[in-house]
C-alpha cells in the first residue's frame, strides 16, 4: 500500500520522506544510514518504513474500473 501521511506512534510527518528513502535503497544505499540521512530518528518512524511493503501495483491489477 501507500506509505502513511504520519507516523502511527507519534504523528511525525514521513509520508514525504517514502520516496527518497526508496530510491536510494534501490541504488544500493544502506538503509540505516538513509533513515539516520532523512533524520528518521525515532524507532517507532523507522519500523513504518522498514515494514512497509508496496503492493499497489498488485493491488491495481484486480480493481475494477468502469460498469
Amino acid at each position: 500500500m501507500m506509505i502513511p501521511v504520519r507516523c502511527f506512534s507519534c504523528g511525525k510527518p514521513i509520508g514525504h520522506l517514502w520516496e527518497e528513502y526508496k530510491e536510494k535503497i534501490e541504488n544500493g544505499e544502506n538503509p540505516e544510514k538513509v533513515m539516520d540521512e532523512l533524520k528518521l530518528e525515532r524507532y517507532c518512524c523507522r519500523r513504518m518504513f522498514t515494514a512497509q511493503v508496496d503492493i499497489i501495483d498488485e493491488i491495481n491489477k484486480y480493481s475494477r474500473m468502469g460498469p
